[in-house]
């Protein structure tokens, strides 16, 4: 079978490769990998029509340019390609992050095993990361956890390894959902209870911590449902927006009635935890 090689560049990365790539596979695209600034993706040929994409990413990219070129290649073992591009993530001398194809290593206090399949929510990107960093500094033994846009369940699994009693993970992406259940199976993770729903689908219960990693908009929109839940003197950890968008998250945290306990950043992003102030 030949395949169809797309290498993708976009208007110095405007857009995360990741959401491209989730678009990508609604249309046919098998294997992806990154490299530099580049996303390469492959589509089986006979199934490729340029018109088709077009048409599909002018829609969900309509204010964005995306240039890309197109070639042909012959049929490869793309799991063995795309798994010899694809890393482990290190917290140093905290945790580490492997895809089931890694050999464990006990070196690590911490391991988590996230079936990356389409490559992202694996740790790699920055606001990730981040939240990993700020969640391994929390005792969150016995407490009451709620992960909102929770991905592959990375947050949510940490959370369970860290002595967290429970933890609701709730994501509004049905491939999300599906990959959360299988991660979270994959670290014995039985804290974890997924939730296929968005915001409006928190139920009526208090939390000692809750995580939302999504982006500003969304964060911006959500954040007073969030804190009907939380309980006074429980933390928000926030992150998906860039160090530009501070102001205006700050603005409405302080809305919330909550306070900064600590921010980190990593290439313009930036992550932050906050606790909810008594009235």
């Amino acid at each position: 079978m030949k395949y169809t090689e797309l290498i993708f560049s976009n208007n110095q990365q405007k857009i995360e490769n990741e959401i491209i790539i989730a678009y990508l596979g609604e249309l046919g695209f098998e294997s992806f990998t990154e490299e530099d600034n580049f996303l390469f993706a492959y589509i089986p040929t006979e199934i490729f029509s340029e018109d088709t994409m077009l048409e599909f990413l002018g829609e969900k990219f309509s204010s964005v340019q995306i240039t890309y070129k197109i070639s042909e290649v012959e049929e490869q073992n793309w799991n063995a390609v795309w798994e010899q591009n694809f890393d482990h993530v290190i917290i140093p001398g905290r945790c580490r992050i492997r895809a089931p194809f890694h050999e464990p290593d006990p070196a690590y206090p911490l391991e988590i095993i996230i079936e990356p399949k389409m490559s992202f929510g694996t740790a790699h990107h920055e606001t990730t990361f981040m939240m990993m960093d700020l969640i391994l500094d929390l005792d969150l033994a016995g407490k009451v956890i709620l992960d909102v846009g929770s991905g592959t369940g990375i947050l949510a699994i940490l959370a369970a390894k860290l002595g967290a009693s429970r933890i609701l993970a709730i994501d509004n992406d049905d491939w999300a959902y599906r990959n959360a259940i299988e991660n979270k199976s994959l670290n014995d993770a039985l804290q974890v209870e997924v939730l296929l729903g968005d915001a409006n689908s928190i139920p009526d219960e208090s939390f000692d911590v809750i995580f939302a990693n999504i982006n500003r908009n969304i964060l911006l929109r959500d954040m007073q449902l969030y804190i009907r839940q939380l309980k006074p003197g429980g933390l928000l950890l926030l992150s998906g927006f860039y160090e530009d968008d501070q102001n205006v998250i700050s603005v409405k945290t302080t809305e919330l009635n909550l306070q900064r306990d600590r921010f980190l950043t990593k290439n313009r992003w930036m992550a932050e935890v906050f606790h909810l102030n008594s009235l």
